[in-house]
């Protein structure tokens, strides 16, 4: 299962950055990646170290499985568990794709002061207001079952932790700068994660948004 993890791994990274990338500098000529640029101890730059630190560590999990250094949790480390972890990670690795190519032309990773992407509102951002994270998460808990050791559940933890982090304090306030009121009453009726969880209360008179 190590090796059939890491190969996810790969997929992952495949898909969700290197392709992703290459169709948005076809259809907009930039390839929406931006550089990691924050101020040291700010929430941002705390949200950058421990992504960077999680992806980077992410193949040490199964690498030292198949090392024989570091084995899986044997209460947590059963073929069900493990067959399950692997639907969880495939099935979500191509929803997350799926989910970036539904916001268009506004995709990027990470954000860019001096731009101002769309607010994509419709589809599947219509449910959640952060589908692609949404997925991603129960998608790292598949990666983790599969191979279920400590330094997995760690490193699932910081990443799921550093997405929170990039969401609540960089990504949101992000679009409440560039579309105020109507980002505000986008999330006065549309979960961050999930459906009618975690909305954020409209100031009055804010204009209603299309689903």
């Amino acid at each position: 299962m190590a090796v059939a993890l890491l190969a996810l791994y790969g997929l992952f990274i495949l898909l969700t950055v290197g392709i992703r990338a290459a169709i948005q500098l076809r259809r907009t000529g930039s390839p929406g990646v931006n550089a990691f640029r924050a101020e040291t101890g700010s929430a941002e730059w705390v949200a950058g170290m421990l992504f960077i630190i999680g992806v980077f560590t992410a193949p040490l999990a199964p690498l030292l499985d198949l090392l024989g250094v570091l084995g899986p949790i044997p209460a947590l480390d059963t073929a069900t568990v493990n067959l399950i972890g692997l639907a969880i990670g495939v099935i979500g690795t191509f929803v997350v794709f799926l989910a970036q190519l539904a916001m268009g032309d506004s995709w990027q990773i990470g954000v860019k002061e001096e731009d101002s992407p769309e607010l994509v509102t419709s589809g599947i951002f219509g449910i959640v207001r952060n589908p692609i994270y949404a997925v991603t998460f129960p998608t790292l808990v598949g990666f983790a079952l599969m191979v279920p050791s400590v330094l997995a559940l760690i490193n699932m933890t910081v990443v799921i932790l550093a997405l929170e982090l990039q969401v609540r304090f960089i990504e949101e306030p992000y679009l409440q700068r560039h579309h105020a009121r109507a980002f505000a009453a986008y999330a006065a009726r549309v979960g961050r994660f999930f459906p009618g969880i975690g909305l954020i209360k409209a100031p009055a008179g804010a204009p209603a948004v299309d689903a």
